[in-house]
C-alpha cells in the first residue's frame, strides 16, 4: 500500500499557478530582464499595476512581480513561492533615491523620476529586446 506523501498547504497554490498570465512570463528571456536589476523590476512593476488603475498594496506588488518574473522573486529552492523579502531593502532603497513613495502598511506610487525609469523600461519591453 502507498503512502500519500503529506502537503501542509494543500489548498494553497501560487498565483502563478492558480492564474495563468496571458503572454506575461512566457517566451521570456530569463538572462536579459535579470540584467535590468531588481530595482528596475520593481519600479516596472509598481508601474504596471498602477496603469491598470489599481492600488499598488504591498501585497498586489507581490503578486506582480513574482507572476511577471517568477525567477528573480521566488525562493532559490522552491520556485513555485514568492519570496516577499526580496522586496524589502530595494523598496527602502528606491523610497531612499525619491524614486517611489509610500510604505506596506498603505501602498506605492512612482515619483516623476520613478515614472520616467519606468516609461523607459517599458519601452524595452515593447521593443521586444526583453521580449514581455
Amino acid at each position: 500500500m502507498k503512502k500519500k506523501s503529506f502537503d501542509p498547504l494543500p489548498l494553497a497554490k501560487p498565483y502563478h499557478l492558480k492564474h495563468k498570465v496571458k503572454g506575461k512570463g512566457e517566451g521570456v528571456d530569463k538572462n536579459l530582464y535579470k540584467k535590468l536589476g531588481i530595482n528596475n523590476l520593481i519600479i516596472f512593476c509598481i508601474h504596471s499595476v498602477t496603469e491598470k488603475k489599481e492600488r499598488c498594496t504591498f501585497e498586489r506588488l507581490i503578486e506582480e512581480c513574482f507572476s511577471l518574473f517568477t525567477e528573480v522573486f521566488s525562493f532559490p529552492h522552491l520556485s513555485k513561492w514568492p519570496d516577499s523579502r526580496k522586496l524589502d531593502r530595494p523598496l527602502r532603497t528606491l523610497r531612499r533615491r525619491k524614486l517611489i513613495t509610500g510604505d506596506p502598511q498603505k501602498f506605492f506610487s512612482l515619483t516623476e523620476s520613478g515614472k520616467k525609469i519606468a516609461e523607459e523600461i517599458t519601452k524595452t519591453f515593447r521593443q521586444r529586446r526583453l521580449q514581455i
